[in-house]
Order: structure tokens, then sequence, then C-alpha cells
């Protein structure tokens, strides 16, 4: 099992350090400001949307390791899909960091996301992890 964790955090460090979906984008159709003032994070999610899909995501902003990292696998795992879909894996990924049972199927939804499994024995952490993904959810919400 530790071999799976290294796996994880490896997968959480890479996208800490990475800075690939880290700019503005040259076309959005809008964009969402999320603040965790418990650590300081501080992101906005910039966002093109047509025809209900999000064809492309970034961020900008400041943040921990995890807030980091956590907005970089979300965008992986989020562009391209439907503003459903999308809205769908952000409920999985909320359960999955709340304890709650998730499906096989569901875990495949999550792809690389599923690598904060273990956040949720880290409760400092949680607000971090979830930043970008309930700032996003909040968007949409919207559309």
């Amino acid at each position: 099992m530790s071999e799976v964790n290294d796996i994880y955090s490896e997968i959480i460090m890479e996208h800490a350090r990475d800075g690939r979906h880290k700019h503005e984008l040259e076309t959005e159709t809008c964009s969402a400001h999320g603040h965790n003032p418990n650590c300081g994070d501080d992101i906005t999610l910039h966002i093109f949307l047509a025809d209900g899909i999000i064809n492309d995501l970034s961020f900008t902003g400041d943040g921990c390791a995890i807030s980091q990292s956590s907005t970089s696998v979300m965008i992986e795992t989020l562009k391209g899909k439907t503003i459903t879909q999308a809205k769908e894996i952000v409920d999985i990924f909320v359960d999955m960091i709340d304890r709650k049972e998730i499906s096989k199927e569901q875990k495949k939804l999550l792809k690389d996301a599923y690598a904060f499994q273990n956040i949720s024995n880290m409760p400092a952490r949680v607000k971090c992890a979830l930043l970008s993904w309930k700032t996003l959810k909040e968007k949409l919400e919207k559309y």
C-alpha cells in the first residue's frame, strides 16, 4: 500500500511544481475567485465555456502545494467536460474528501484527482484541496 501512496504523493508534488495550468486565458467567458482565509490560498479560475462545455480552464494565484496541485489536477480532469459532467465529478471529489463511499466507476471519473483520497486524514488541508473544486462548482451552478 505504501507504493500506491508514494505514487499518489508524486502526482500531487508533480502538479504543485508544474505550472502548466497556471496562466490567464487569452479568451475566457468568465472567471471565479476563491480564497481560503485559514492558510491564505487565493486563486482565480479562468474559464472558457462554449455550448455547455468547458473548452479551456486555467488559474492564477498563490497558495500551498495542496491547493495548487489540487487546482491543476482539477483542470486536467474537467477540461473538455460538459457543465453537467463537471458538476458531477466535483460532487464525487467532495464526497471522496468527505470520506463517503465512491464506486469504482466514480474513481475512474476522478482520474489523477483520486490521489487526494487521503487528504481527509489531514483536516487542516481539506479546505486547501477543495478550494478550486468548490469555487468552480459555485460558478457553474449559475450556468
